[in-house]
């Protein structure tokens, strides 16, 4: 079996089979990028995106706004799936996994999806849907939604994707925010085997907004009302629609982020420069190759799930895997069973699922063959030192390399990790900046820290391709949320650079002042996993008389329950591994964290019920009644006390 990594001086490094297939093998790209990034871009978008014509100005920048390849026109559903078709037109595009492990597979070659995307295209178009008109998006992990959103790239309508799990509150503002014209959504799918209801929701949703026709995929053959059937709707089409040529500056997309409180910010992608950096941040991040088959595991409803479960693999004209359902359904084996069976090569997914399936046990992954996979990825957040071993270990057999991206809804694609030709791979460390792109870490004013000191991660000009391009008619908050150093973009992380390389510590609001210290809560989190008795852990900081804040620690536990002896033996721990600075105040033992579906542990929801106040909406919650199963344990711990 090949070896990808290999240990040199102390260090994970790419092995010679490894630089071998990799697109980028020379650490002389870093700097031959940074000379002049703009050359470099431009560079890359005339050799990975096809035009209709060639832009005038490579980059413009009127902070707070910038636009790359201005004056060009292309067509994005074009470079997903046309330009393929000559060559690879029989090749798979498109496997899709249902969850009930009865049904097929199914799997679309590129001129199947093509046909397809041609066909709703023209069913748009027949319900009124132009060039510039927004259409929302409301379907879960099933083949329809890559057909609905290429069928907008193809005729320059703008797709706002909202996750199938969010509530009918939360999918109305974001139709009232776009003025959407067009819903499509379906009567439902399958979750841990059971079936979820949609349509309803949907259609609460759509009362007395700009929505005119909802368009339904029958996933459950549910009978309807007055809504159009997919299905049926496609089959009636023509097979055959042209693009639409747009600019490259034009919207793309608008991505709404989730938001806890308020209005959510809907993130607005261009056209041009997000298909740029899509393409080529997918291919070196990933290597991917002609007969590659990646999985990201990510749901559409996230940026992760648009640039790298969907347009990232076909703009590069490899073949997408997606997957309906849960991940421990009928079993914990089922992802390991769908690589094996697939022989998938490029795996990318959160470490919330690495640790689920640590906590499961080893014996889960042994039963399958995982021989073809070549790289594993991870996105989301930080991930802690024993889950990055475990994933290297038992998932790539300690021959893949583990690429750890930093990225957000806002950046649009990857922008820090180590390229899997060039290396280092190092637990809890993302690596560098993105070839073409540049990361420093500066103080609060604004002012760049010396080299391994914690401090806000800010990008500097010229800001990569994928970024966003504003925020959906809200100049002010775009202002506010992003800009608030002038010149720099700011991500809101925090991070420290040694050696060259990024490592992030969280969210800048995740950051607790001890007593005078600055602690990353992501840093106390990895330390107190490293903890043999513990599977999992998040750490949020509350009010003190004395400090200012403290830590408080919620774990769970490999087995068995909490106890006293175990909260002094981790408390000891963190004082080995940090300090007595860090020490937790207090730690609860629970028995699973809130976690959005996309993996993120929702931080903001312990502070909550640690400070006795409304935890907010749950609907983004993968596991809402853990919410209120931790708000006893805490109330218990208080009469105690």
């Amino acid at each position: 079996m090949v070896k990808y990594v290999v240990e040199k001086n102390g260090k994970l490094m790419p092995s010679n089979e490894m630089k071998k297939i990799a697109w980028v093998s020379d650490e002389k790209i870093y700097k031959d990028a940074e000379k002049n990034p703009v050359k470099f871009w431009e560079r890359l978008a005339e050799e990975g995106i096809s035009w209709e014509k060639k832009w005038k100005k490579p980059y413009v920048e009127k902070l707070p706004y910038f636009e790359w390849f201005k004056g060009g026109k292309l067509n994005f559903c074009f470079n997903c799936l046309d330009r393929h078709l000559k060559n690879n037109g029989n090749k798979v595009a498109l496997i899709w996994v249902p969850e009930p492990t009865g049904e097929k597979t199914i799997k679309l070659t590129y001129k199947q999806l093509h046909e397809k995307v041609c066909r709703f295209a023209n069913v748009l178009k027949k319900n009124g849907v132009r060039k510039g008109d927004a259409v929302s998006i409301y379907l879960p992990m099933i083949p329809e939604a890559l057909i609905v959103m290429l069928a907008c790239t193809r005729i320059g309508a703008i797709h706002s994707v909202v996750f199938s799990a969010f509530s009918a509150d939360a999918l109305k503002s974001r139709i009232e925010d776009c003025k959407a014209k067009i819903l499509v959504t379906s009567d439902g799918y399958y979750r841990r085997g059971e079936e979820e209801e949609l349509l309803g929701k949907a259609k609460e949703a759509a009362e007395k907004t700009t929505i005119k026709k909802i368009i339904v995929v029958r996933r459950l053959g549910k009978k309807l009302d007055k809504e159009l059937d997919f299905e049926e709707e496609i089959k009636k089409a023509k097979a055959d629609c042209d693009c639409e040529t747009v600019n490259s500056e034009d919207i793309m997309f608008i991505l709404y982020t989730s938001g806890t409180t308020g209005k959510p910010k809907g993130i607005v992608h261009d056209t041009g420069g997000y298909a740029v950096q899509a393409y080529w941040t997918c291919k070196w991040n990933f290597n991917l190759h002609d007969d590659d088959i990646m999985w990201c595991t990510a749901d559409v409803g996230w940026i992760t799930g648009h640039s790298y479960a969907f347009y990232g693999p076909l703009l590069n004209g490899c073949t997408t895997l997606v997957y309906e359902g849960s991940p421990d359904f009928p079993d914990y084996g089922r992802w390991w069973k769908i690589i094996q069976d697939n022989k998938v090569t490029v795996f990318y997914t959160a470490p919330t699922a690495i640790r689920m399936f640590m906590k499961a046990g080893d014996e889960w992954p042994r039963k399958y063959n995982l021989g073809s996979l070549k790289i594993l990825g991870t996105v989301g957040e930080p991930i802690n030192e024993e889950a990055w071993m475990w994933y290297f270990n038992r998932i790539g057999s300690k021959r893949c390399p583990v690429i750890d991206t930093w990225w957000q809804t806002e950046t649009g694609g990857t922008l820090i990790n180590s390229l899997p030709g060039i290396g280092p791979f190092v637990p809890t460390v993302s690596g560098r900046s993105f070839p073409g792109t540049r990361h420093i870490v500066v103080d609060d004013k604004g002012k760049e820290v010396k080299n391994g000191e914690t401090g806000n991660l800010v990008q500097l000009s010229p800001f990569a391709p994928g970024m966003l391009h504003g925020v959906y008619k809200n100049h002010e908050k775009y202002v506010e949320t992003y800009w608030r150093f002038k010149t720099k973009y700011d991500t809101s992380d925090g991070a420290y650079i040694k050696n060259g390389l990024i490592r992030m510590t969280g969210r800048t609001d995740d950051v607790m002042k001890v007593a005078g210290h600055r602690l990353a809560t992501a840093e106390l989190e990895d330390a107190i996993s490293k903890d043999n008795s513990v599977a999992e852990c998040a750490v949020v900081p509350i009010a003190d008389e004395i400090k200012g804040q403290v830590p408080v620690a919620f774990v769970v536990l490999k087995s068995g329950e909490g106890s006293e002896e175990i909260e002094k033996e981790i408390k000891k721990f963190v004082d080995k591994k940090i300090g007595p600075t860090a020490r937790p105040a207090k730690i609860y033992f629970v028995e699973d964290l809130p976690k959005t579906r996309s993996g993120k542990i929702m931080r903001r929801i312990l502070k909550a019920l640690l400070n006795n106040e409304d935890p907010g909406n749950l609907m983004t919650l993968i596991n809402p009644e853990i919410v209120e199963k931790i708000k006893e344990i805490i109330q218990k711990s208080s009469e105690k006390a």
